[in-house]
């Protein structure tokens, strides 16, 4: 099985705002996306396609699903603590919880994003904790409540460049605070390679990607890896090659011009990576 995922950021906001949507107006936009991809995938029956929307937009998203629609909705990321009868019932003020995301229609999250993993190291810096551990034990209740209430999840994992010189400790760590909290839940894991991404960064090469993703493969007894530092049309033939690889995380699919992402770029991207065309 190969695996399509799609992040879209904050992508829906229009460039008076300071943004990148180009596509369709504001309110329209989550539906606008679906609406122009679902059909484009329906030709890949080997491989599976979620896309993560931020939460404001997962309702017209997923009413845009057509009825067998390929694409699934995902939200990105979740509160660690859920709605529970007898429990918290609600006093979760700014969070997310998992039950809220699979009743908009969500299937799937996306954990333990670089950025996610930023944000929480930030938190904790601003009172002065520098622990990574901590951040994974965050991450790791969840991904348990997401598994918890039934969804699937894209578990991130991946090195920055101060953490090169052991990025077998850094990216083990990161997988078991994962691992532990998913039990038998469905868990893909993405790569991403923090220390090549972004403007003018040197892209992480085949052979260590090759190298990080059979190192993954190894330690979690061999589930799923897709690449999360940029599935593109320029990276899709050379991805495809890597037989530990098991699909791509896309966000932008314009680097240059009027930046952004463009569904039929999308399109585009995903035939390179699965037909080789």
């Amino acid at each position: 099985m190969r695996y399509i995922f799609l992040n879209l950021k904050r992508f829906d906001l229009p460039p008076v705002y300071g943004g990148v949507n180009r596509i369709a107006p504001f309110e329209k936009w989550g539906g606008a996306v679906v609406s122009a991809i679902q059909q484009g995938i329906t030709g890949y029956p080997d491989a599976a396609f979620a896309a993560f929307f931020p939460e404001m937009h997962l309702l017209t998203a997923a009413a845009a699903r057509e009825e067998g629609s390929r694409l699934e909705i995902g939200s990105q990321g979740v509160s660690g603590t859920d709605l529970s009868p007898g429990g918290n019932f609600g006093a979760l003020t700014t969070s997310l919880p998992a039950a809220a995301a699979a009743a908009a229609g969500c299937s799937w999250t996306i954990i333990g994003h670089c950025e996610e993993r930023n944000k929480l190291a930030a938190v904790l810096g601003a009172a002065g904790v520098d622990n990574p551990d901590a951040v994974g034990k965050v991450l790791g209740q969840e991904v348990k409540a997401a598994v918890n209430r039934g969804l699937k999840v894209l578990y991130c994992v991946g090195e920055t460049e101060a953490q090169q010189p052991v990025w077998q400790e850094t990216i083990r760590r990161q997988l078991d605070f994962g691992l532990r909290e998913a039990g038998d839940g469905e868990l893909v894991i993405g790569y991403e390679p923090v220390w090549s991404i972004g403007p003018g960064k040197t892209p992480a090469g085949r052979d260590y990607i090759q190298k990080i993703a059979r190192f993954i493969k190894e330690e979690t007894g061999g589930k799923p890896v897709v690449y999360g530092g940029g599935l593109k049309a320029d990276n899709a033939s050379m991805l495809r090659t890597i037989p530990e690889i098991d699909g791509g995380l896309i966000a932008l699919t314009r680097f240059t011009g009027e930046i952004g992402f463009y569904p039929e770029e999308y399109l585009e991207i995903v035939r390179l990576y699965l037909r080789g065309e």
